[in-house]
């Protein structure tokens, strides 16, 4: 094993870990959620994070195993076994993407009849959709035996060595794969989330409008507090750009070079290099490692469960925890005292 494979193999090792920790991570604070299990959303990110758990001990180890043995991981009906699942838990993953973007475009544009467009039922046929489109793809890719294990990729995956034979339906099935999955994908997510910003913009927009209104009516009003105001406005509106850009982007960057790279392998008769190989893999497995903070753990509900287990786990009482007893105690102390109330109101009529 020379240097690249040494850290190639020190990169996926710390794609698996954190992967493994974060997925592990929003998968509880779903079980523990119960207003989280409610909502539509969580549907489609339990499917997102059930595919990037189980792609993170199955496919990811098999890629470290092959780098540091630079050699072929287990037998042959195992690779078999780990490509089907390569193929399926990418495109599973990559449609449950595009179903949590066109939930959100549901949810903002149309924001009160949402509850009537997705409902838990239509967020299930959807998630069915996704598993039958990638069980279609996978179980014809392992039935024409076209996984093995690919050197270039040091991973088990459609294998264009097993499918010389093959010529022309190999190249029209990954054509076909690679544009039913990744480009479709990109379109509708392209599609939605530039609506949602347009949308996010007008709002800004009526906001900073109303807020503009105000400061010049309050005529004795701080500079200060006037700079302040302002620099919230333009927080306001980076705000919504940075969130479509890091929903675009990152699954542009993880998931571009490695199809590129297949679509590429099947035209180009010349070489390709196996480091450019093993990292656009590497990029591809990074999305599994990205998708909790980028759909998950930077949200609030998130992070407000994830605090309160950790506060739990480590035996500390949270200020949140002690000001909502309080808040009860409070509660608890009034209709004590309405109910005493309500019982000597007859009895002062009666005397």
């Amino acid at each position: 094993m020379d240097a690249a494979d040494a850290v190639a193999s020190v990169l996926v090792l710390g794609i698996i870990f954190v992967s493994l920790l974060s997925n592990a991570v929003v998968l509880i604070c779903f079980l523990h959620n119960p207003e989280i299990r409610k909502q539509v959303p969580g549907l489609f990110i339990l499917n997102l994070t059930f595919c990037n758990l189980l792609l993170s001990v199955s496919n990811m180890p098999v890629t470290l195993v092959g780098l540091i043995t630079t050699g072929h991981p287990g037998g042959s009906g195992f690779c078999q076994l780990v490509g089907f699942l390569d193929t399926f838990l990418t495109t599973n993953s990559m449609l449950s993407m595009a179903a949590l973007s066109i939930d959100r475009w549901l949810a903002v544009v149309f924001p009160m009849s949402y509850n009537s467009r997705m409902r838990h039922r239509d967020a299930v046929m959807a998630l069915g959709y996704t598993w039958i489109h990638s069980l279609c793809f996978s179980i014809v890719a392992t039935c024409r035996s076209w996984v093995g294990y690919h050197h270039l990729y040091a991973s088990c995956t459609l294998c264009t060595a097993r499918a010389k034979g093959a010529g022309t339906q190999f190249i029209i099935f990954t054509v076909a794969l690679h544009s039913f999955t990744f480009l479709l994908t990109l379109i509708v997510l392209c599609v939605t989330y530039l609506k949602v910003l347009k949308v996010a913009r007008f709002h800004c927009k009526r906001i900073d409008v109303i807020t503009m209104q105000t400061l010049v009516l309050l005529v004795d009003i701080h500079p200060r507090v006037r700079q302040k105001c302002l620099n919230e406005q333009r927080r306001r509106r980076q705000r919504a750009t940075k969130k479509i850009s890091t929903f675009i982007g990152t699954f542009v960057l993880c998931f571009s070079p490695y199809v590129i790279t297949r679509i590429v392998e099947l035209f180009c008769k010349g070489p390709i290099s196996p480091y450019w190989g093993v990292l656009s893999k590497c990029l591809a497995y990074s999305k599994a490692a990205s998708d909790p903070f980028v759909y998950s753990l930077l949200r609030h509900q998130y992070r407000k469960t994830f605090s309160f287990l950790a506060n739990k786990v480590l035996k500390r009482s949270p200020l949140n925890s002690s000001s909502l007893v309080m808040e009860n105690n409070a509660g608890q102390s009034n209709n004590n005292i309405n109910t005493t109330n309500s019982i000597q109101a007859p009895t002062n009529k009666l005397q």
